[in-house]
């Protein structure tokens, strides 16, 4: 018995770092440098996850459950991801007006396929309601990210980042503090002095010394 309890707590981190996406759809994703088109495949396998879900609701099979369950668990960090990159893609000043028109108008849709599965409450919809529950809030609120101006969100992701620095700043030792500012500073490209000379015009101690 004690040897199984160990054998549990030792798979049980492994459990909980399964991967949300494939290697081929990693792979993709990593691909895409366009935050435009991270955004459109993120929502390709969002939408490939709810078709999962729906397969699985269809067969009343013993153990599907835990199929519906991991697909929901997918599906709702993908839309983290969506979020992530959206947010990313603000702090960079970015333009990602047309990624975020398909984030809408997908997850719409997608939040009412979600709606429907809990309105209908499966027989076994207690093994996988935590999850259902997860992915109808994250679909919504990323839905209401999606539609909100893009000036008004680049503010409070930027309002948001402050105050994550400022927090960090605030947790930090003196030692510490010194050691950021360092690295920051080194970290930032030098900039050329001023000059008057024109465009391939040399300064005239470098002309005497030709």
């Amino acid at each position: 018995m004690r040897t199984l309890l160990v054998c549990v707590l030792l798979a049980a981190p492994l459990l909980a770092q399964r991967d949300f996406l494939t290697a081929d759809e990693a792979d993709q994703i990593r691909d895409a440098q366009d935050p435009n088109d991270r955004l459109a495949l993120y929502i390709h396998f969002a939408r490939q996850r709810l078709s999962q879900v729906d397969h699985w609701l269809e067969k009343n099979k013993p153990g599907r459950s835990i199929f519906i369950h991991d697909a929901l668990d997918d599906y709702s960090n993908i839309i983290d991801a969506v979020d992530t990159v959206s947010d990313d893609a603000f702090q960079r000043h970015i333009d990602i007006s047309k990624g975020l028109k398909t984030v809408a108008s997908a997850e719409a849709e997608m939040l009412l396929k979600l709606q429907k599965i809990e309105d209908r409450h499966p027989n076994d919809l207690d093994r996988y309601e935590f999850v259902l529950k997860e992915s109808i809030d994250g679909t919504s609120d990323s839905l209401d990210s999606a539609r909100e101006d893009p000036t008004k969100r680049a503010a409070e992701v930027a309002a948001e980042q402050a105050k994550e620095k400022s927090d960090l700043d605030q947790m930090m030792t003196p030692t510490e503090r010194k050691e950021r500012k360092a690295a920051e500073a080194a970290t930032k490209p030098k900039r050329k002095a001023p000059t008057l000379l024109r465009p391939g015009e040399k300064a005239k101690d470098q002309q005497d010394q030709q």
